[in-house]
């Protein structure tokens, strides 16, 4: 019989629809190593007042045909925005999620292993509570660190705080409880042993599985869903790609700061995306006359292969974080590695794919007199240099394409499964 691995994931229910994303691509995996994957997601739209099905069941089941693969979705209060109501929508999903798989385990059998996987923790105590009550082993997957993400990006709460003492006492537990732990950061265990948990949270029950790319889906729609763009096809443009969301929090005002400092006239900074900063950043290459930068909008992420591949070097930008110490984990990253063309990182990180690779450079701070060196440095490298950056950017994207993540996946569960 085949081994049936229930996936929760608060936040699936997106993946359904793009026929992309973490655990959509796992499912696929799993699927075709002969398991039987179940995911649980809820009915709510993340950060909308909006619904995916318009029913008031508990749950309701959608099979994704492309990879023969359930998806339940559990009901949960719609929402708009990050505050009180987000919450109240976590606990509901928590206290849905438990009796939505009572009564689909009743219809359908019984999970064999649980992956439970956060953002928030809500979601991995219903997996370690649900574990419990099958007589099965829980998997859980940490791709934030809560409550240290609050902690270092909120200006109201510090470590003293009652609060995220709790949080951090619950995390604890849940570390503990847990049969396996897969982080999405490389130095996820130096956290552990920052906080004095090694002692209850071995090493060897720590797993690292980052974020990855599905090489086959990105070359096949690198060659069949193409972008016609003048500066894309243009010869003469070295071209600087950036893709992804235009927010505050994402800083693009230093992209703008550094193309100011370039002086290369063949340099132009392209950037896909959207976002509530966007209009400011245009109005600033237009009264500032930054010609070397332009915004071109949103496309779907079908297109997204076929602009990063034509890249003479793609842009992997944030502001540098305190938890960046522990690893990262952005997707754009690796469809940057699966394009095979060199990447420029203007954040230090210690565990970086695209450096550890030699798939690019990063940084060493964010000056904007740096960044632009970079950039110039990069555009006058001998061919041979450029050569072997993006040589090492499609082996490290072999690396970690989602075929081979899921089979580490695989090792991880049927390992906690022995125990």
């Amino acid at each position: 019989m085949k081994t049936n691995i229930w996936i929760l994931n608060h936040y699936a229910s997106d993946m359904y629809f793009d026929h992309g994303g973490r655990h959509y691509n796992f499912a696929k995996n799993l699927r075709r190593a002969d398991y039987a994957p179940v995911v649980f997601g809820a009915n709510s739209k993340h950060g909308k007042a909006e619904r995916f099905f318009e029913t008031d069941a508990l749950w309701e089941e959608h099979v994704a045909e492309e990879i023969d693969t359930p998806f339940v979705f559990v009901r949960a209060r719609a929402y708009n925005g990050n505050g009180k109501q987000r919450v109240l929508n976590m606990i509901d999903f928590y206290r849905n999620v438990k009796k939505a798989a009572k009564e689909y385990a009743a219809q359908h059998g019984r999970p064999d292993v649980i992956f439970a996987s956060s953002v928030h923790p809500l979601t991995l105590v219903a997996g370690i509570q649900l574990a419990k009550q099958f007589g099965v082993k829980c998997v859980c997957e940490v791709r934030d660190l809560w409550p240290e993400s609050i902690v270092v990006y909120s200006n109201r709460f510090t470590k003293d705080n009652p609060l995220i003492k709790l949080l951090y006492r619950g995390e604890k537990w849940i570390y503990k409880k847990a049969d396996a732990l897969v982080f999405t950061m490389e130095g996820a265990y130096y956290f552990i042993t920052e906080q004095g948990w090694e002692k209850e949270i071995p090493r060897s029950k720590v797993h690292y599985i980052n974020n990855g790319v599905d090489l086959e889906q990105f070359d096949y729609n690198k060659e069949h869903f193409r972008v016609e763009d003048p500066d894309l096809n243009d010869p003469n443009v070295f071209k600087v790609i950036y893709t992804g969301s235009i927010r505050h929090v994402n800083n693009l005002g230093l992209l703008l700061d550094a193309a100011k400092c370039v002086k290369d006239p063949r340099v132009k900074i392209l950037v896909w995306g959207d976002g509530d900063e966007r209009e400011a950043l245009e109005r600033r290459v237009r009264d500032e006359n930054i010609s070397n930068v332009v915004f071109k909008g949103m496309v779907e992420k079908k297109y997204i292969p076929s602009i990063v591949s034509r890249a003479d070097l793609n842009f992997a930008h944030n502001d540098p974080s305190p938890l960046f110490r522990f690893g990262i984990s952005f997707n754009k990253l690796f469809d940057y590695l699966a394009a095979g063309k060199p990447i420029l990182c203007d954040f230090p990180c210690p565990y970086n794919p695209a450096v550890t690779y030699d798939a690019g450079i990063e940084t060493s701070d964010t000056q904007p007199q740096k960044i632009a060196k970079a950039i110039e440095d990069l555009a006058t490298a001998a061919k041979q240099e450029r050569q072997s950056y993006c040589t090492n950017a499609r082996r490290a994207a072999e690396d970690y394409d989602f075929k081979r993540l899921t089979d580490k996946l695989i090792s991880v569960i049927e390992g906690s499964s022995e125990k």
